[in-house]
């Protein structure tokens, strides 16, 4: 549904006869700016004189001026030569009895957008009109989407920081005690303290790595190889990958696979889906719980779901849960590291395959995730054929 916008048309000349005729030519006059999805209708307004119009201009700016050439008084180059250079948000077209390429290039230099030359007819102002409004509308959007994109990389660069700065901070004091010899002749403190070093660097490593995968898959830059891939492989060495995590804690994991055949997708791709999904269901369940991974390819699609016994989200939680540094935090879960990237990432690789991911969930008891990729045989494999 195309939002609607007013766009205000100054009329700037001296004769009464032309600005009502502008005034008519406009009245009704509709317009669609495909590109930035806006339906457009426009209000005159009039000014006698230039000295009128700039006031009219100092009061409330307008977004077209129809500004005439020869004006009694201060003249309508005159008043592009005042407003040059200063930062406006509106676009000016000359009307003119005198059009030549000496005035149009005159009027280009101090900012006029065009030249209409005089007499015109209806049809003539109303494309001229458009075009200049439709550039208006083009020129808005791409500052609000600049501006957007630089309030989304201020809030993407401040909540990076945050996410670094405190394991960096525990890694400083710890590598500080160690560094004044306080627990010199204290092996299980020492050994203690050195571990959760450790463990804080693996977790900025795997933020890092995070962040590279969702970059290099936003902006485009991530080499795909489409290949058949075995996911009774893929899926066993996912589950080995975290099987000492899962021992330590006394989690049992199970695979049930039903792929009688190889599927063509990236290998790399899968396994990050795999390895996001079991090391959720790993890190967010209780102790001697359990891991179910099920990996199936009926016809051309591949459908992966992961069931823990964990702690479980609410419904809000679980709407919040693919945001980029999205991590569910509560009492349950403010031991738990995370980059708060994984399942952002994994999103993106199934938008990439055209496909869903689903989720349920219940507080206390566990969590689904399933996840439905189409499969994705390139157009000169011989199964394509």
């Amino acid at each position: 549904m195309p939002s609607v916008e007013e766009l205000r048309i100054l009329v700037v000349d001296d004769e009464p006869g032309m600005r009502s005729s502008v005034s008519r030519a406009l009245e009704g006059f509709r317009l669609d700016a495909l590109e930035t999805k806006t339906h457009l209708r426009f209000r005159t307004e009039e000014a006698g004189s230039g000295e009128e119009a700039l006031e009219r201009m100092e009061a409330s700016p307008p977004d077209v001026i129809l500004l005439d050439h020869k004006l009694p008084g201060i003249s309508g180059m005159e008043i592009l030569e005042r407003v040059e250079g200063s930062e406006r948000d509106f676009l000016v077209i000359v009307i003119t009895a005198y059009a030549s390429l000496e005035m149009a290039v005159r009027a280009t230099k101090q900012g006029a957008y065009d030249l209409l030359a005089k007499p015109f007819t209806p049809d003539e102002l109303r494309a001229t009109v458009g075009k200049a409004a439709k550039h208006l509308v083009l020129q808005r959007s791409a500052r609000a989407l600049a501006e957007e994109r630089r309030q989304v990389r201020f809030r993407f660069l401040s909540v990076l920081a945050h996410e670094l700065k405190a394991p960096l901070a525990a890694v400083q004091s710890y590598l500080n005690l160690l560094k004044d010899w306080q627990v010199a002749e204290q092996p299980a403190e020492y050994a203690r303290i050195t571990g959760r070093c450790l463990l804080r660097i693996e977790g900025m490593r795997k933020l890092i790595l995070d962040l590279l995968d969702l970059t290099r898959i936003e902006s485009g830059h991530k080499q795909r190889r489409l290949e058949p891939v075995d996911l009774n492989r893929a899926a066993k060495e996912s589950l080995e990958m975290f099987h000492s995590e899962a021992e330590k804690r006394n989690i049992t994991m199970a695979l049930h696979a039903q792929c009688p055949r190889r599927f063509w997708a990236d290998r790399g791709e899968i396994e990050m889906i795999l390895n996001n999904l079991v090391s959720n269901a790993v890190k967010y369940n209780r102790d001697g719980g359990s891991v179910d991974l099920e990996v199936a390819v009926l016809e051309d699609e591949l459908r992966i779901a992961v069931k823990d016994t964990g702690i479980g989200m609410t419904p809000e939680e679980v709407s919040s849960l693919f945001g980029e540094f999205v991590r569910i935090k509560n009492e349950k879960t403010e031991r738990i590291l995370g980059s708060g990237l994984g399942l952002s990432v994994l999103q993106k690789i199934v938008a990439l395959y055209k496909g869903r991911v689903d989720v349920e969930s219940t507080p206390g008891e566990g969590s689904v995730f399933r996840v439905v990729l189409p499969e994705q045989i390139p157009e000169t494999s011989p199964a394509a054929g």
